[in-house]
Parts: C-alpha cells; structure tokens; sequence
C-alpha cells in the first residue's frame, strides 16, 4: 500500500464533497470521508476506505480523523475541504455570534485541518489542500454575507499558505463554485449564468480532481471560478 495515494475529504457526506470522494477514488486515491451526517461515514467505506462521523469544527474529531488515515495508510496526499453554511441576514442585522458562526464554517474549518495535514505533508515533501470556497470572494453578494466575509480571508491565508510551503512542494488552491446543483434550482439564479445552466457537483469534483493531481504541480494560492461565466470581473 505504500504508493497508494491518499485523500482526505472533510465535509464529504453529500454535493460537492461527496462527488470530489467518488471522484478521487475513482482515480485511484483511497479516500477517508468525514462529515457530521454520518452520510460520509457510509460513502468512506461504500469507497472502500475510511468513513469517519465527525465535525469540521472540532480540533478533536480532526485529530482522531486524521490518526485514523496515518494509522491506516501511512500518508496522506490531498486533503479537500469543504464547508456546511453559514448564517444569512441583512448585513446590519447579523450578530456576534453569527459572524463568530460563519468564521468558524467558512474559514477555521480549512485552518484547524491545515494545522494538522500539513505537517504530514512537509515531511513527505508533497501534498495538495484545495478548499471549496464561493465564487462571490470577488464580487460580495449579499445573499451570503458571512461566506463572503470569512472566504476573502481564507483568499488570503491560502496565498500565505502558498508562499511559505511551495517549497515542500505542498500546494493550497481555492476552487470556487457558482450556482451548483446541490443547491435549489431557481429559474432567476440560473438565468443569470452566462451558460444558461447550474453547475454539477461532478464538475466540482473534477476540478479539484486535477488540482491534486500531478498535472497541477506548478499551481499554489489560486482562486479557481468554475462558475459558467457568472463573475463579470477581471
């Protein structure tokens, strides 16, 4: 088992995440799925490798996570990130706790399993970390206000990221979706893509497919859109 290659996806139990596990497996990687639904826990060995129910916001249940993906297969090659949602309100109506709230889902999810992964990966001098982020970190909507906020900072710390650990050939890249299918298909939303269609989750998971393959080895600290055409800026 020492070439395998293997993926961790937190945040795996259903759309996005749970096409990007089928994904990677399909691809070769044995994969360990985390969500807190359970639903990952059943995909992970549905894959043929680890499913594990935990939370994404909990420093503990990574922890025991990723021992569980070591303690296995020795290594770990991608980690893929994804994010439940946060709280949506009128921009001055948001409290406290909600900006704490979205901070926590949008952006302390990617940094407390960065903390722990990326060690792993400097010692083995290789890995890749993609997050799935929003394509509305360059155009803020205020739709999904707490997404936005806590999406441009994780803009930000994955560029960080980027430059301090490119040369232990560990990558981080933001993949960001438009309108998706995992989310409700409203007749305005889809109009307003250019492509005249909502996206896939499989397309997600094709793209963050290639950002941890080989053939994205010279990509770090990008904010990828695959969003139809929906942003307008340069």
């Amino acid at each position: 088992m020492a070439d395998t290659k293997v993926a961790m996806i937190v945040g795996g139990g259903s759309g996005m995440g749970a096409a990007a596990a089928r994904k990677l497996a399909a691809d070769g990687f044995a994969v360990a799925v985390l969500s807190s639904s359970g639903k990952g826990e059943a995909l992970g060995k549905e894959l043929g490798g680890i499913g594990f129910t935990g939370s994404n916001q909990s420093n503990d249940d990574l922890k025991r996570f990723v021992d569980l993906t070591i303690g296995k297969w020795g290594r770990i090659d991608a980690l893929v990130n994804g994010a439940g949602h946060g709280p949506r309100a009128p921009l001055l109506e948001i409290t406290d706790e909600q900006w704490h709230t979205g901070i926590d889902t949008y952006f302390m999810n990617v940094v407390r399993a960065t903390r722990l992964v990326a060690p792993i990966m400097v010692a083995q001098k290789k890995g890749a970390i993609v997050n799935i982020s929003t394509a509305w970190v360059d155009e803020p909507t205020a739709l999904f206000p707490t997404s936005a906020v806590a999406r441009a900072g994780l803009a930000a710390y994955t560029k960080l990221f980027a430059n301090q650990y490119a040369a232990d050939n560990v990558r981080m890249n933001n993949v960001l979706p438009g309108w998706i299918d995992s989310l409700p298909a409203l007749d305005e939303r889809r109009d307003s893509v250019p492509m005249q269609r909502y996206g896939t989750s499989e397309e997600i998971a094709a793209t963050i497919a290639f950002l941890v393959s080989d053939g994205a080895a010279y990509i770090t600290g990008q904010n990828l859109r695959v969003d139809g055409g929906l942003m307008r800026s340069v």
